[in-house]
């Protein structure tokens, strides 16, 4: 073969190795991005469901004290202390369950960069899109308290018996029917049938607490 065809035939095989080396780097970055759109849309889920947690553990508990006690001050306590304890559990699970997910999560990582021999930069990146536990776990405590604080302030400031109980159901209402909205935006279903899945439950919620709590007053206990 002349020379000159060979090295024509050289720069041929090189520049296509070099195409593929630039699309296996494209083919990554894109997969990188693919899941980090992903994770936030799990962040954005698990915002709303940890805000809505604690809408309705304390409206709940906020209704079932408030049917055998009128007093504005012990209602609001035990939305408070509701409030406090909700957020240390959601807490502390998320970072117990996040650690878990990022052990497993990052053994799979190692394994994929001995197996593929990916490059350092991208390994990196692989490991900085791991779920971070704590961050998960300020999150949810975050997230629950502020579905927390809602009922509480619309309680705090009323000293009417019936009035402060309407306010707490309807403020608990609207912000369920928000919640379920934005969690029907999470994940691309109908808003309006979402919303009203999770207005229905969370009253199913209120109402059953206030009855049994009604009724287990009623005896004396």
């Amino acid at each position: 073969m002349p020379a000159l065809e060979l090295d024509q035939q050289i720069r041929s095989e090189s520049f296509k190795n070099n195409n593929n080396i630039e699309a296996a780097e494209t083919n990554a970055e894109h997969e990188v991005e693919v899941f980090d759109y992903t994770k936030r849309a799990q962040w954005l889920r698990a915002a709303v469901l940890g805000a809505n947690d604690g809408l309705l553990s304390t409206a709940s508990l906020m209704m079932g004290v408030g049917a055998v006690r009128k007093d504005s001050k012990t209602m609001v306590l035990t939305g408070i202390a509701g409030l406090v304890a909700g957020a240390c559990s959601m807490a502390i699970g998320e970072l117990v369950s996040v650690y878990s997910q990022y052990d497993i999560e990052l053994t799979e990582v190692k394994r994929e960069k001995m197996a593929k021999d990916f490059a350092d930069h991208y390994f990196e990146n692989m490991k900085k899109s791991l779920p971070n536990p704590w961050q998960a776990a300020g999150a949810s405590a975050l997230a629950f308290a502020v579905g927390a604080v809602m009922p509480l302030l619309a309680a705090a400031f009323i000293k009417v018996y019936v009035v402060r109980l309407v306010v707490v159901l309807a403020v608990a209402s609207l912000a369920l029917l928000r919640f379920g909205a934005l969690g029907a935006l999470s994940r691309g279903a109908p808003m309006l049938k979402a919303s009203l899945r999770v207005l229905v439950g969370g009253w199913l919620a209120m109402g059953i607490t206030f009855g049994l709590t009604k009724l287990i007053g009623r005896t004396g206990l």
